[in-house]
This record gives structure tokens, sequence and C-alpha cells, in this order.
């Protein structure tokens, strides 16, 4: 069992405002959300989808040899449980960390549900139709005192869905460097055979992730395909009918979070709409536009290129071949949750931030907002890293707060004699004692004096805290080993200054721990830790 410690949620850098709300639980974020953490009103799930049946069919087709909690995850569907869903872009062997943290969020929340009587799957959901190939064409693993960044590297054209993007060749040589890195292991052996020339980006990762899963029973859906579509074919055609009315409430709701002091995740421009057109010939996704009406066109036109469509073409064209119409960002989670009948929804600060906007889109198209669930966030600190840590005394929040060069001056400050800290900790408290009352009393002979004081101070202060980096300098050359230990501990915990999470490749630490590391996240999800935790491994 895994030693965890709960940090709040303040601890990691970089989170917005609205996010930070949400987790708190405060009044302001409240007008945005349906419910907020920690309740649990959203067990009660949503009445069946009529498609319930041919639902689970397509779960079925997809999943096919599942494990036998696949498989019991599957049979539960079919009597009529909720789901819980989370997902993400299919990248590179596995893409990073927070990708397994949301499938064990998605898994931790579907146990607590069935645990207080009310039966739920877990659905990873492929966000296959999305298309910045150069947010997922590569992968990082650390490697002794540095990161390998693998990429590969083939050219598809970039309006295509990543998706459906096959692999080639240049795949074996980047499955030979994984061996080299990550070494022989049950993770590495089922990353080569996922990730084999012929297979797309979507087959790849889904079977990666069926594998590593496979004792929790999550359940991976594409739903790329015509069948998904055609069951989501109703939330399009409310985008494509109602476009005019939908874009306006999200003006009005953009307006409504910055007025609550809040940014929008998404920006909604004057002529966007909710939806992307595919190349019938090519598969390139095209951004549809709306244009203005006119006497001529008095419900407006589409514009996908240079081509125009009315909305009965695009409605036509929906009917006759619906995977050819796909969501917008904020769109998507209107599409899976009509599609899935979803009980909740597990996203990342980004997504929880965007939710806020397409809360609108859900109370218009459903008459229902679908509750959003944060999903765990941690850091991994292996057991080398854990003892540097505790050498030093340091904790995961000044590790979060300092770049690797000032985590290198700080830990040769600290190895200093103590007579040496003492004397400079002496003189700069002297420093200060006698300063703070000399410029107090120049400020009141004259408000000029007193800024031309301040400034000359701010002087004295730099030239102490020269001294002290200095003394810190030197200590550093004495004991070289206290760079390489701030090096070592930044690129594990908080390398280039980007949580672990956000950057490590999952399948680094699934080779060096096992498939067991993911019941214990699981585990570690469904613990009320409302903020960032600390995993020693």
């Amino acid at each position: 069992m895994l030693t965890a410690d709960c940090q709040s949620i303040t601890v990691a850098p970089g989170l917005s405002r609205l996010f930070l709300d949400y987790c708190s639980g405060a009044a302001e974020a409240r007008p945005f959300y349906p419910l907020l953490p920690p309740s649990t009103g959203w067990m009660e799930r949503p009445a069946l989808p009529a498609h319930q049946q041919q639902l689970v069919g397509l779960l079925q087709a997809q999943n096919a040899a599942p494990s036998p909690a696949a498989q019991a995850a599957l049979d539960s569907l079919a009597q009529g449980a909720g789901v819980v869903v989370t997902g993400q872009q299919v990248g590179l062997f596995g893409g990073p960390l927070f990708t397994p943290f949301k499938a064990a969020t998605a898994l931790a929340r579907a146990r607590q549900a069935a645990a207080a009587g009310k039966p739920h799957a877990a659905i990873f959901w492929l966000a296959t139709e999305d298309h910045d190939f150069a947010e997922i064409n590569h992968v990082v693993f650390p490697a002794r005192r540095q990161l390998r960044k693998l990429v590969y590297s083939a050219s598809p054209d970039a309006a295509r869905p990543v998706g459906g993007l096959v692999l080639d060749d240049s795949i074996t040589p980047l499955v030979d460097q994984a061996y080299e890195l990550l070494g022989f292991s049950d993770a590495m052996e089922a990353l080569a055979a996922a990730y084999k020339p012929g297979r797309t980006l979507a087959e790849a990762f889904a079977a990666f992730y069926a594998r590593a899963f496979a004792s929790q029973g999550l359940l991976i859906l594409d739903a790329g395909g015509r069948e998904a579509h055609r069951l989501g074919a109703p939330i399009l055609l409310a985008a494509l009918e109602r476009a005019d009315e939908l874009h306006a409430a999200l003006l009005d709701r953009n307006r409504e979070l910055a007025a609550a002091g809040y940014h929008a995740q998404v920006a909604v421009g004057a002529h966007s709409s909710l939806l992307f057109l595919l190349d019938e010939r090519t598969g390139a996704r095209t951004a549809l536009k709306r244009t203005a009406p006119t006497a001529a066109e008095p419900d407006g036109l589409w514009q996908a290129g240079r081509q125009s469509y009315s909305t009965a073409e695009l409605a036509a064209l929906l009917a006759a071949e619906p995977e050819r119409i796909s969501p917008s960002a904020l769109l998507r989670p209107l599409f899976q949750d009509h599609l899935l009948g979803t009980s909740a929804t597990v996203g990342g600060p980004a997504e929880i931030a965007y939710f806020a906007q397409s809360a609108v889109l859900f109370e218009r198209i459903l008459g229902r907002v679908t509750p959003s669930l944060p999903r765990f966030s941690g850091t991994l600190v292996e057991p080398a890293v854990g003892d540097l840590l505790r050498n030093h005394e340091l904790t995961l929040d000044r590790v979060f707060a300092e770049t690797q060069d000032s985590l290198t001056q700080l830990l040769a400050a600290r190895a200093l004699p103590i007579e040496g800290k003492r004397l400079i900790a002496s003189a700069g408290n002297a420093l200060d004692a006698e300063l703070s009352p000399l410029l107090a009393w120049m400020s009141t002979v004259d408000e000029g004096l007193g800024r031309s004081a301040a400034t000359s101070a701010g002087k004295m202060r730099y030239q102490m805290n020269r001294l002290r980096r200095l003394a810190a300098n030197f200590q550093l050359q004495k004991e070289a080993s206290l760079g390489r230990h701030a090096e070592a501990i930044s690129q594990s915990l908080f390398p280039g200054g980007v949580l672990q999470e956000r950057l490590h490749g999952a399948a680094f630490y699934l080779a060096r721990y096992g498939f067991e590391l993911l019941e214990e996240i699981t585990t570690q999800a469904a613990n009320p830790c409302p903020g960032h935790t600390a995993l020693w491994l």
C-alpha cells in the first residue's frame, strides 16, 4: 500500500481561479455548476437513454475479449447501471501520467456509487476526432538525469482527426527506444503489442489501456464512427437548428464568468459554431462558421472553407452520414452524455473550467446539467527521490515554488556550516532592524526623500542577498552533489516548472511498478483528499 500525503490544491501551480473556487466549493462558483465537490448527488443517474441496448452492443463490439472485470461492467450496463465517464486524446505510448489518473478517478467514483447501492460502470472516451497532432505525437520518459522525448515523426494531413492515423513502420524504432528506456516489463510488452504498424493511434491507445486496466474493468469507447454519431445525432441536429440561440447563450455565459472575475476557457468568436465538418474525400476536419442572415438567406448560411451550406443541407448530411459532423470541445460533453446517459463526468482543470460554459448548452438542449467531478491530481515520489526530500527537509509545495537553479541555491544555503548560517542571518536581521525605522523617519520628513531612501535600501538588501548567494555558491563548489540532488528532485517532481503528471509518460511508472500501481492509484482516487496528493512509492 502506498503512503499518501494530501496537500491543498493550491500547491499545484498554474490553476485558474475558477477551478480553485470550484474545488473549494466557493459561493462564487456555484452559479456555474450543478454540484460542487464533495457532493454525492451525482449518483442519482438520469433516465436510461432509449438506445441503451444499442450502446451496450457498441461497447461490447469495441471491448472484444473483455477481462472478467470488463465483462462484469458490460453486464451491469445491460442491466441499467449508470455511467461515470472520462476521456483524453489518444497519445503516443499511452500519453502523460494524468491520463490514467482520469481513468482511475472514474473507476473510483463508479465503485463509490456501487458501494452506495447504485451500480455504475466507468467508461473512457477516446477523443479521436481532435486534430492537433503536435499535442499527441510524443511522450517524455525520465532517463537517469535527463528527460527523453520520443516523437512519432509521420506527417499526416494537419486537418485530419488524429485517431484514424495509421501507424507506419517508423513506430518500430520508437518501440525499440522505449524498450531501452523502460526495460522489460508487462507494461512495455503491452506497449509493444499495442503500437504496431497498421494499427491506428486510437486502436493502439485503446489496446494499451484495456490491458493496463483489465483488473479494474475499465471500458473504452471510440465514438468517432457512424453508429455512435447516429445515436448522438439529436445533439448535433440541435446545434445546427438552434445555432444562433446557443451562440447567444454562450456569449451571455462568458460575460457572466467575466463579471464574476473568471475567464472563459474556450473563446467564442463572432461567427463560430459548435460543429466541424469532415471532408468526404480526405477526412479533413473544418470548423463550420455561421454567416449573418440576409434577405436572400434569412436563416443564414454555414461556411466550411470555401463551401457554403444551408441548415437544411447540413441536416440532410447528418441524417445520411452522421460521422461527417463532429462536435466542438463545448458541445462534446453533451454529445457524450446523450449517448451514454452519464451520471457524472471526470475532468481535469481545463475541462472543469469549460464545463462552466457548456452548462448553458446542457440546460437548453438536454434540460439538465451533468455534474462534473475533478480528476485525481498527484505526484509520484520514487524511493530515491523521497530519500532526497527527507535528507534536505523539503516539502512538495517548496519544490513547486522553486526552479531547478533556485532549488540548487536553496540546498547549498542549507548545507552551510551552522556558524555561517548564524552570521548571515544575524547580518540580514540587523540590516532590516536598522533600515526600517530610518526609512520610516525619512518618509515623514519628505515623501520624495522617502522614495529615494527606499531605492537605496533596496540596493543594500540586494547586496546582502548577494552575500548569501556567494556563500551558497562556495558551498555548492565544495559539495557538487547538491546540484545533482536538485536536478534529480526537479526532473522527477517538477520538470521544467511543470507538474510531473502533465509531462512524464505514464508508461514509465507502469513499467517500473507494474500494472498493480493502477489499483493503488484507483484506491487513492477514492479517498476524500480535495487537493493534490503526494504518493510515496
